[in-house]
């Protein structure tokens, strides 16, 4: 991969790669957190006040001095969260009077990733002009050769930082049992929670051992190593092993950095983000808390969502795939409730952040409302059957350019009418066209997904 030159450094949730390879080698990491300063400081007239949190990676704590030399150096105040959740430090960062948070994370990925998200106080990510911003200073940095020295007081920095990782994640537990989870309790609840060996593993089982759950908790023991390795939000069998044997009410799957969080039900059922979105917006409604009943998803949400909130008068607008385009669409729309598939739900009027422990306690209350089960409240949501079809292309012009691949989506379209959907789409990585179709029988959608995917193949494969 070619350093400097202009390239795209962010993603939709921040900048991620091979830890010690660029972007994330000591150099380059060096002058992301001199570029974030000297940023901030033109904007604020002033040296900025900084958090640093990362999740249990064991490349954690290098990225994570790297980036405080070069924020040291350009004139920053920086403190350390220690390990903390991705929306803990944006909670911390927000009422702490830190100018930003930084959090050292790879979310759902492997030991091996790592990478740097940024928040403003707000708990919003960065403006995509500051991006843009930061990643011309970092090239132009990189291509002239800039290396950042850090002093004795510069590299040593993190090991003065043992009381405040101590005093923040206190507060962290203490906002989200007192505030978010006021009113709630769940005496005679018996959960499992499974931590990823991530960032939640010293929180969530504190968390909920305070709200009355009785909890069982697996993959809370992170070795640097082992963080999302058969465990959390993208390998849940070890937890609905636990919730069946045990017979426990529900088990909550947490992600590496915790931003996330998925669900089974006492069956072992899988209730994702689609599943929860609904949970929670029929909720919401109940209580006359979803404003202008509406919910943000984004495109890939199942139609399933889409008819069974809209048999209880909620309409779904779906924004681009991130969490950031969903915050969007809700602030401009004043919305209360959206979220992905993923599990990653966010309730703007709690925090800008999607957060799995806010989650997982507003689902619970949700829960506690009906007086039903889980797996009963999902149940009243049916997902139609998806097919995905990847087709290689030389080329990525506008669909609707090409005519018989127009014709024939706008004759899929008519023929799947509002008991299906079809999304037709460029990867944003790769020399791919995505064909997605979703309606009721199965072996018809895929019939049309396999014909639509051949005429893409023969006019630009």
């Amino acid at each position: 991969m070619r350093e400097g030159a202009g390239q795209r450094l962010f993603g939709t949730d921040g900048i991620r790669g091979v830890a010690g390879q660029y972007p994330l080698d000591e150099r380059t990491v060096a002058i992301i957190g001199q570029s974030l300063i000297l940023s901030l400081t033109r904007e604020l007239g002033r040296g900025p006040r900084i958090l640093i949190g990362r999740d249990t990676r064991e490349s954690g704590p290098q990225i994570e001095s790297a980036f405080a030399c070069g924020a040291l150096a350009s004139g920053a105040t920086v403190r350390s969260a220690g390990v903390l959740t991705t929306p803990g430090v944006a909670y911390i960062t927000r009422t702490k009077s830190f100018d930003a948070g930084v959090v050292i994370s790879a979310s759902h990925n492997p030991f091996q990733d790592n990478g740097i998200k940024i928040f403003a106080p707000t708990g919003k990510k960065l403006a995509d002009a500051l991006e843009r911003q930061m990643e011309s200073d970092i090239s132009k940095a990189i291509d002239s050769g800039v290396v950042i020295e850090c002093g004795s007081g510069e590299a040593d920095w993190l090991h003065d930082q043992a009381g405040n990782e101590e005093e923040y994640q206190a507060s962290y537990i203490n906002y989200l049992a007192t505030d978010v989870g006021r009113g709630l309790s769940l005496n005679g609840l018996r959960l499992a929670v499974d931590c990823a060996n991530g960032a939640a593993s010293a929180i969530a089982p504190v968390l909920f051992d305070r709200l009355g759950a009785k909890v069982e908790v697996i993959a809370a023991r992170p070795d640097g190593r082992n963080i999302n390795e058969d465990c959390g939000s993208l390998h849940f069998e070890g937890l609905r092993h636990v919730v069946r044997e045990r017979r426990l009410d529900l088990g909550i799957a947490f992600d590496g950095d915790a931003d996330r969080a998925l669900f089974i039900d006492v069956g072992g059922t899988l209730v994702d983000g689609d599943a929860t979105l609904f949970i929670l917006a029929d909720d919401f409604k109940n209580r006359d808390l979803l404003a202008g009943d509406v919910v943000v998803a984004t495109v890939m949400s199942n139609v399933g969502l889409e008819l069974a909130l809209a048999e209880r008068g909620i309409k779904l607008v779906r924004a681009q795939v991130g969490d950031r385009f969903v915050l969007e669409e809700l602030l401009t729309r004043g919305a209360k409730l959206g979220g992905e598939q993923s599990g990653h739900i966010i309730f703007p009027d709690i925090s800008l952040a999607g957060d799995g422990l806010i989650t997982a306690i507003e689902l619970l209350r949700a829960v506690r409302h009906s007086g039903r089960t889980l797996g009963e409240l999902a149940s009243r949501m049916t997902r139609y059957p998806q097919v995905l079809v990847n087709v290689h292309v030389r080329s990525k012009p506008p669909f609707e350019t090409i005519s018989e691949i127009k014709a024939e989506a706008d004759r899929l379209e008519r023929d799947l009418g509002e008991r299906g959907r079809l999304l037709l789409r460029y990867s944003g990585t790769e020399n791919l066209a995505r064909v997605m179709i979703e309606g009721e029988d199965e072996e018809k959608i895929k019939v049309q997904a396999t014909q639509l995917a051949e005429i893409i193949r023969q006019k630009i494969g």
